[in-house]
């Protein structure tokens, strides 16, 4: 944990965010994205990439991380515009929102992965920061949990298709339930194309 924290410390920066997005590879649903900006006196115990902790733990980090941090904003961008500027565009947009929606402008923004989504503030980018940067994973368990939320509002809307299991992902459960009911208003239409064609191929070829 110690070694996140050091990692931004060694920055050298007096108002520090992180940034990271939840929700880039599924089928359907919001992509998200969380800017944090943490004290750098006041460490929070089990902070680490979310992909590394289990729900419950991110639920607790969760709340913790909205308390103590000195500003954060979690935002969206929908699928609509997803399916309008795809999907990389549409994450840098939820990142520059997130940013934008801090009540502190910081003066350095860390972000998680090797390309700058346009931000209003000096950028660095961080290769796999949500493993080296506590601001980063910060941002990633907000991201994560809140888009988790999201789409088990969305469960409840279109019970058919168990979202509250897949969230939204390529799993299997989720393409037998694509198959029986076909899309609905929250899948990404562009991210189902390559499926489609898949599947003529494979019923052309059994006839």
């Amino acid at each position: 944990m110690s070694d996140l924290y050091e990692f931004d410390r060694s920055q050298q920066c007096n108002l520090l965010c992180g940034v990271d997005e939840a929700g880039r590879g599924p089928l359907a649903g919001d992509v998200y994205a969380a800017a944090v900006i943490l004290p750098m006196d006041c460490e929070i115990e089990g902070l680490n990439d979310s992909k590394k902790l289990t729900a419950k733990k991110r639920e607790a980090l969760f709340c913790e991380i909205k308390e103590k941090a000195v500003s954060f904003c979690i935002a969206t961008a929908s699928v609509e515009e997803i399916e309008k500027v795809n999907i990389l565009n549409a994450t840098f947009l939820a990142m520059r929102r997130a940013v934008e929606g801090l009540s502190q402008q910081p003066q350095v923004a860390l972000v998680d992965g090797n390309r700058g989504p346009g931000l209003p503030v000096h950028t660095k980018c961080i290769v796999k920061g949500d493993a080296a940067s506590a601001s980063i994973a910060a941002a990633s368990i907000l991201a994560k949990v809140a888009r988790d939320h999201y789409m088990e509002e969305v469960a409840r809307q279109y019970p058919e298709y168990e979202f509250e299991k897949h969230k939204g992902y390529g799993t299997r459960l989720h393409y037998e339930k694509l198959d029986e009911y076909g899309e609905s208003p929250v899948h990404r239409h562009s991210f189902l194309k390559k499926y489609y064609a898949q599947k003529q191929e494979d019923t052309a070829e059994k006839k």
